[in-house]
């Protein structure tokens, strides 16, 4: 089990950790082919998803993580609750302590949230995506992805394209996958690309024709246009002729190649239909290998 109290970010998270996580979700996943997809593992505990910005795939996700362990599960959003009133972070978590929460997932557009609230509840705080910081169950459920169809990660040329500069999902898998040995290599233009991505431990490209030659995963982001300012780039039709992912450029990683996207897809921005819907794409794998990644954090945390 994992001896800690809360998964705030993968920065921090080491590679034994890791692969913890990988193998319990594997065999969460082996529920999915039963007729009965569910245990009593979490049975009497409750989780509550506290999200103070929308999101479907990973609030439907840990939900349905929850519900699968046997877990009770509630609900918080910002615009139907006593966040509206003023109510602090803390107070909520205080609160939601009272209630006797087992776990908290919260998504918050301040860095550093859900480190703040891990300090003042006694509930496991995970973290479900804080500002431009880090999404650490999205890059496990990537990283899942890749491991179950390459079977390691050493060795692995993994490109990253897009807006980096706005990605949290971003950070988690450079430190994640870096930290298992693959090779990672963020491509974007310069207007999206951190100040400080050359101190994260990965290879910097803008030429993503060039990056994606030889590449095991190619994995697109989702442009942020509403975390953007104007003038980022020129327009949406020339983002996507230098940096948008189509089968052409696809064809030019190994035969084996993967194509991710943490969703959900801006087609013919990040992405062409052809690209995401075609044999090379693992996006809907991705989807499935969440709720299994999620269910084994749940489990780690709270029986650990």
């Amino acid at each position: 089990m994992l001896k800690r109290k809360d998964l705030l970010g993968l920065m921090d998270v080491s590679a034994e950790e890791i692969m913890e996580i990988l193998d319990r979700a594997r065999e969460m996943k082996k529920l999915f082919s039963q007729e009965v997809k569910k245990t009593n593992s979490l049975s009497g505990k409750t989780v509550c998803t506290l999200f103070y910005e929308n999101s479907t795939r990973t609030k439907t996700s840990f939900d349905t993580a929850a519900k699968l362990l046997g877990a009770s599960t509630s609900a918080i959003s910002a615009s139907t609750s006593s966040i509206q009133k003023g109510e602090t972070l803390i107070d909520t978590g205080k609160t939601l302590d009272a209630l006797m929460t087992d776990a908290i997932v919260i998504r918050h557009s301040a860095a550093g949230s859900p480190h703040l609230l891990a300090k003042n509840v006694k509930a496991h705080v995970i973290n479900g995506g804080d500002g431009l910081h880090e999404h650490p169950t999205q890059a496990l459920l990537d990283m899942l992805t890749i491991y179950n169809r390459f079977g390691s990660f050493k060795g692995l040329k993994v490109v990253i394209a897009g807006d980096i500069k706005h990605s949290r999902v971003a950070r988690s898998n450079v430190w994640g996958l870096s930290k298992m040995g693959a090779e990672v290599t963020l491509v974007g233009p310069a207007t999206l690309m951190p100040f400080d991505a050359d101190r994260m431990g990965c290879k910097i490209s803008y030429d993503l024709d060039e990056a994606v030659e030889g590449a095991n995963i190619v994995m697109g982001l989702r442009l942020q246009l509403e975390r953007q300012q104007a003038g980022l780039f020129p327009s949406a039709a020339e983002y996507h002729k230098y940096y948008g992912i189509t089968e052409k450029r696809l064809a030019k990683a190994e035969s084996d190649a993967i194509l991710l996207h943490p969703g959900p897809i801006n087609r013919g921005l990040e992405l062409s239909s052809g690209a995401a819907d075609g044999e090379s794409s693992f996006i809907l794998e991705q989807v499935n290998n969440g709720v299994a990644v999620r269910m084994a954090v749940l489990e780690l945390l709270i029986k650990g």
